[in-house]
């Protein structure tokens, strides 16, 4: 039996598709993951089985530059013994700095590599890898930052959703009730901006509408001030952190607001949740746009951009959203078009059919 290991950490965009990946394989294969210590909140010890393995992030801080790197050499040391005590066949690498020790020591002993990027554009640790990696697993044909020559190293498959999401019933809402509810994701990276200004737009489009928020905040702090807000305002509200039973409750709701991470944006669409996408702007490559954009392309969603964004243009567009509600619905009927082949057998098969192709 070949023995797998996935190697992912840092934020829940990389971590999460790891779980999918996981889980596909595990009947057919033995499986293990890798992760750092920010990727480990995101697994469940009890589900999945997986190991600790710190890397340092080079570029953290520069007057730390010389230390990391002699960090980064010695965690390529242990993963080239972990990899070779534990006689891995395989490694599938969902991207990060904590891919690359892992990367590099699988080259050295000739273990293959499979990459994943759930991303239009290619990110900076998988576009090293791809010169030596046997393919890279995406979402999009027309993959962005990939040269041509490497184009056949493409292996399309749909959007890799956590399992217990294709048990989900899909919003199939044909009206949008007087009380619109409204769901808040602003994920990890740039949520401050979700905390103070989409806050602010709830408040506002209160006024003008009677509405229930189910919203994902930054911090304590800010789960405290922005319920003092809500109930002064008499906001019905939930707040969360992180809530990997989120979309049980999320798939009930009429629109989302959501930063555009690959695995947010899959999950809602899958759920024929509408969204509007309000990219990170400083994300690297500037992907959450790219990915946004591929919806909007789609006509699925609605795309904005965080830069020059104003507190009274944006509550008019979320009235005109419940306002035109043929648009509205076939943004819904768009996003149903373009799931409907997304499914876990399909998927799976395909996983299982890449790595028993050699």
């Amino acid at each position: 039996m070949k023995k797998i290991l996935i190697t992912t950490g840092g934020s829940g965009g990389h971590v999460i598709p790891s779980l999918s990946i996981y889980d596909a394989l595990k009947d057919n294969f033995e499986v293990q993951i890798s992760t750092d210590l920010r990727g480990s909140r995101y697994i469940n010890n009890e589900n999945y089985n997986y190991s600790l393995i710190d890397v340092p992030n080079l570029f953290s801080n520069l007057l730390l530059l010389p230390f990391n790197l002699i960090k980064f050499c010695i965690s390529i040391i242990n993963s080239y013994k972990y990899l070779k005590s534990n006689n891995f066949n395989i490694l599938i690498s969902t991207g990060g700095y904590m891919s690359l020790p892992f990367c590099l020591a699988s080259n050295l002993l000739n273990i293959k590599i499979y990459i994943f990027e759930p991303n239009s554009v290619i990110g900076r640790a998988n576009k090293l890898i791809l010169s030596f990696a046997e393919k890279i697993i995406c979402y999009d044909k027309n993959l962005k930052g990939i040269s041509k020559k490497l184009l056949n190293k493409i292996y399309l498959v749909k959007p890799l959703l956590r399992k217990e999401i294709y048990k989900y019933k899909k919003n199939e809402k044909t009206m949008i009730a007087e009380k619109k509810k409204l769901l808040i994701v602003g994920g990890s990276q740039g949520a401050k901006f979700f905390d103070d200004f989409i806050t602010k737009i709830i408040i506002k489009l209160s006024k003008k509408e009677k509405i229930q928020v189910l919203q994902q905040v930054n911090s304590l702090k800010s789960k405290k001030n922005i319920k003092e807000l809500y109930q002064k305002n008499h906001i019905e509200h939930e707040l969360f952190d992180f809530d990997d039973k989120l979309l049980t409750k999320a798939v009930n709701y009429d629109l989302a607001i959501t930063r555009s991470g690959a695995s947010a944006i899959s999950e809602l669409a899958y759920l024929n949740v509408p969204f509007v996408a309000i990219p990170f702007p400083y994300a690297k490559d500037n992907h959450q746009y790219y990915n946004a954009e591929y919806y909007e392309k789609n006509k699925c969603c609605w795309l904005m951009m965080q830069k020059g964004i104003d507190e009274n243009s944006f509550t008019d567009t979320m009235i005109k959203i419940f306002q035109d509600q043929n648009e509205y619905f076939s943004k819904k009927n768009n996003l149903n078009r373009l799931t409907k082949e997304n499914s876990w057998e399909n998927n799976k098969s395909k996983l299982i059919e890449l790595i028993n192709e050699n």
